[in-house]
């Protein structure tokens, strides 16, 4: 199918083919009828995207911070290349559209194929033949008033920039009777000016361009301007000299003048409301003699952004919160569908999708005179494709392994498919994320022959010999019992599943197929670390039990975030205190028996309390381990420090760069110029002990041993006990 994708990296914008998505279980795919580019929200993310490296960091000093902070930790050089990997990611435009159903996932009970809806958010409603969006963010495209034909595709594909101004109205939090100035008569603003005349509230508009103001008194507002001062003494002669009770700035600028001139016009305790994109940091002696309140307005409404609300549908109850971003949709249609709100003649130009790249620049070089509403439009080709094959040249070698790779996040983006990439003996054939554009972007990046959306492609092609499971935490061990029932190697990044109940299905799958020569092995990279290999090989005489302590400085991640869902990613602990329980397995050469953990009494919003916790465990060897797991320190301090002890010796390992050995009253080093965490190690321990040319480092049972103990050490925080390790 057709695509707009811009690539943040490199700000080039394309029209792809990339594989059509696939319907979700909370989303409905859609055929895109048409979809409407928003010129100033896309205008911005294309020319953000065209700065060079030093202009992006100009212009997001927040992510500046975040790279100066990682790099810390983990060298300026390392973390340097993952943010290139980052970049060099494709951004899917568009953001509204309205289309036909095709599909509805099993949660989905609101549609059903063959509907016509409204659909925004972006990353879901994109400028693409085919989408699948979340329920929430879909509605029923409704009937008109006057004669009973449902409302154009096009109108119903405003979708997005509608909630967005009707949720900056309902910031204003408006009274019968008042006076509502806008300021910025583009796109937006003229939907807002439309919508508050429908409600029946005064209106006064400005915009410096003279035919947009005229548009806007074509719309019923009372006044409207070209210039700031004609403005300002309108609103005076429209309130007496009070000035108005609320103004909306729906312009974009650099400056602050759109700001300045808001709170000029307003009257003493006045509101004002930003929609727009503009600099806010008006005249405090202005706002001081006004008391004027400023607010930012933050997206169509209740539920932007939240994952609970958008992506697993879970919706605030209308008793308490009466406007959300799908009730405001179904608002904004409905002032279309009863004649209050004219999009149809904002309408200024339309191209098909096929030629999408001229629309785009067109816009961007002023070629097409002036616009305010641009809409693509697609036909049906009655066909959906969902396995692409790709321009690379590469084929496969004699004794190659052929692999497949299933998720590319920014994990699998930036860290495993880089490193892949370099490993020999290894034959990659397809991709499959959920996403088209990834899929594309990833499979032309690192060298597969197909992408696909479709992660069952894998299992039926039978020349794939070995998959790499990079998906979220959720899906893990679903796609492992399928791939390994399918007779396929598989690696996958830790965990290796989220409960007791997957890991006793994922046991018994691997036990009916192990004859069979399957290797299962989980992203343990930690074991496989040259300083990993270092402290074994100095211990390895050893003949009593040692004491092991290794201290994580995790980072904050707030309650709100993924990781922490039950449902999704497992929590911190099952994600990812596995990868020390495997290194302290590796070390001692024995299996965890028992498990003690607490942690910390706190509100659980500044610090989460599983997300402190100090774990004391036993192994069958006799030998202690304690972790120290803590998100409350500061990014600055190493990440992973290990300490062991044991006949008169030490070591101490700092974040894999720097281990140091004591023994006999003398001290020696191992130094790496970078962190060395063992990523292309273990990767090329699994290519190689899946091709059969080595004998394993690792067994499924210590894989089994160290998921298990996570699970206890979850236990032991609940119950308050040591708890007794069994598979």
């Amino acid at each position: 199918m057709k695509q707009v994708i811009q690539n943040y990296r490199t700000g080039q914008l394309s029209l792809d083919d990339v594989p059509a998505p696939i319907c979700g279980r909370d989303t409905v795919l859609v055929r895109n009828v048409a979809s409407l580019i928003s010129v100033g929200t896309e205008s911005s993310i294309i020319e953000l995207g065209a700065k060079s490296l030093l202009g992006k960091a100009r212009a997001r000093p927040d992510l500046v911070k975040r790279f100066s902070e990682k790099a810390k930790q983990n060298g300026i050089l390392k973390t340097f290349k993952e943010a290139l990997n980052r970049l060099d990611t494709p951004t899917p435009l568009g953001y509204s559209s309205a289309g036909i159903v095709v599909e509805v996932g099993a949660n989905v009970h609101k549609f059903s194929p063959g509907d016509r809806v409204a659909c925004v958010g972006a990353g879901y409603a994109s400028h693409a033949e085919y989408i699948s969006v979340p329920e929430m963010l879909c509605a029923h495209m409704p009937q008109r008033l006057a004669d009973g034909n449902h409302i154009s595709f096009e109108e119903a594909s405003f979708g997005t920039l509608g909630i967005i101004a009707l949720h900056g109205i309902r910031s204003a939090k408006l009274s019968q009777g008042e006076n509502v100035a806008v300021v910025g008569l583009g796109l937006l603003g003229l939907l807002t000016v439309q919508i508050l005349v429908a409600y029946g509230f005064t209106v006064i508009g400005m915009d410096l361009v003279a035919a947009k103001a005229e548009m806007a008194r074509k719309f019923g507002v009372h006044m409207a301007f070209a210039t700031p001062e004609e403005f300002t003494n309108g609103v005076n002669r429209l309130t007496e000299g009070y000035g108005a009770d609320a103004v909306i700035v729906t312009a974009a600028a650099k400056g602050k003048e759109p700001i300045d001139l808001a709170v000029d016009a307003s009257r003493f305790g006045g509101r004002v409301v930003v929609v727009g994109v503009v600099d806010i940091h008006p005249h405090r002696n202005d706002l001081w003699h006004k008391e004027v309140e400023i607010v930012v307005s933050k997206g169509g409404g209740a539920g932007t952004l939240d994952v609970y609300y958008e992506n697993r549908g879970i919706d605030y109850p209308v008793g308490y919160v009466r406007w959300t971003e799908g009730r405001n949709l179904d608002e904004f249609l409905r002032l279309i569908g009863n004649g209050l709100v004219n999009v149809a003649t904002l309408i200024t130009h339309r191209f098909s999708i096929e030629n999408a790249e001229d629309a785009y620049r067109a816009i961007m070089d002023g070629t097409i005179g002036n616009f305010i509403a641009v809409v693509l439009g697609y036909e049906d080709k009655g066909e959906i494709k969902r396995v692409l094959r790709l321009n690379n040249p590469v084929s496969k070698k004699k004794d190659q392994l052929t692999a497949a790779v299933v998720g590319a996040g920014l994990f699998g983006g930036s860290v495993l498919l880089p490193t892949l990439q370099t490993v020999e003996g290894v034959h990659l054939k397809k991709i499959s994320t959920s996403k088209g554009a990834n899929a594309f972007h990833a499979g032309t990046k690192f060298g597969f022959e197909e992408a696909t959306t479709d992660y069952k492609e894998l299992i039926n092609d039978n020349d794939i010999d070995a998959v790499f499971v990079v998906t979220p935490h959720s899906m893990h061990a679903r796609q492992v019992c399928e791939f390994l029932e399918a007779g396929k190697h598989v690696f996958v990044e830790k965990p290796l599943c989220v409960n007791k109940e997957e890991l006793q299905k994922i046991i018994s799958i691997y036990d009916r197929v192990r004859s069979t020569g399957v290797v299962l092995m989980v992203g343990y990279n930690r074991r496989f670390s040259p300083h990993s290999v270092k402290i074994s090989e100095f211990l390895r005489e050893r003949h009593d039990p040692m004491v092991i302590s290794y201290v994580v400085n995790a980072g904050f991640v707030p309650s709100s975030h993924w990781v922490h869902a039950e449902e999704q990613g497992g929590g911190r602990i099952i994600g990812e205190m596995c990868h020390f329980v495997d290194l302290m397995q590796y070390l001692t050469k024995s299996d965890p028996a028992r498990v003690y953990a607490e942690r910390i009494s706190s509100t659980n919003t500044t610090s989460i309390n599983n997300d402190n916790v100090v774990v004391v465990i036993k192994f069958e060897d006799g030998s202690v381990g304690n972790i120290i797991y803590s998100a409350s320190g500061d990014r600055a301090y190493s990440r992973e420090q290990m300490e062991i002890f044991v006949e008169g010796k030490v070591v101490t390992n700092d974040d894999f760069s720097l281990t140091r050995y004591y023994s006999s009253g003398k001290s020696n080093k191992f130094k790496t110029l970078s962190q060395q965490i063992g990523y292309k190690e273990e990767l090329r321990q699994f290519v190689s002990v899946a091709s059969g040319k080595v004998e394993p480092l690792f067994s499924a049972e210590e894989l089994f041993m160290s998921t298990a103990a996570v699970f206890d050490i979850q236990k032991s925080l609940e119950e308050g006990i040591a708890v007794d390790i069994r598979v």
